[in-house]
């Protein structure tokens, strides 16, 4: 008679998947990368989050509680508007070169292509990155009402602007730059910034 399956660790098994998922992203990583990873059977892993999809939605939340946290941090941290966006940019750079970790940001490294079957997914993952976008508007907006901005300052447009720089940041990462040649791409990126400041 078969004894009951050994007890596993969900939350590391979480932990595995979420690195899989953000070193292959979502189409790179199989269920078999999964089983390997986890070191769960393919039946189990459905048992315990459902879907591949369930067990992806699931990682990035883990992310943007863990590693991608650091651009709310930074937002809500900084006293002046200047010093947030220096802060999570260079904060980006610190976790997107973090050692031991996938290079790049797991949101966007998982969404660069997608096959049709996919498009939910990765249509939740933009809401995702325009949540990001926008905390980055809302943060200049407050800025502006602050008066720490000139009148008249497109919040909108600086804030896309520092998402893109955001995005920029992670590929770049992804394709090996080192740390210290995206640091070095703050201080310009900063000057979009205090071309407006007052």
């Amino acid at each position: 008679m078969a004894g009951r399956p050994r007890e596993f660790d969900r939350d590391l098994a979480l932990q595995q998947a979420m690195l899989a998922f953000w070193k292959q992203g979502y189409e790179g990583t199989s269920m078999a990368d999964l089983v390997a990873a986890t070191g769960l059977a393919s039946a189990r892993l459905y048992a315990a989050f459902g879907s591949k999809q369930d067990l992806f939605r699931e990682a990035v939340e883990r992310y943007e509680a863990g590693d991608g946290a650091f651009a709310e941090k930074a937002l809500e941290g900084s006293e002046g508007v200047r010093d947030a966006i220096a802060k999570l940019l260079a904060d980006a750079v610190a976790t997107y070169t973090r050692r031991g970790r996938p290079q790049g940001c797991m949101v966007v490294s998982a969404a660069t292509n997608y096959a049709a079957e996919n498009e939910a997914v990765m249509a939740w993952l933009t809401t995702h990155r325009k949540a990001r976008t926008q905390s980055i508007i809302d943060r200049l907006e407050a800025a502006l009402q602050a008066g720490e901005l000139k009148p008249g300052t497109d919040v909108q447009a600086l804030g896309d602007y520092y998402a893109v720089v955001l995005h920029g940041l992670s590929v770049q990462a992804r394709d090996g730059v080192g740390k210290a040649r995206l640091l070095a791409m703050i201080p310009p990126a900063l000057s979009a910034l205090d071309a407006v400041m007052r």
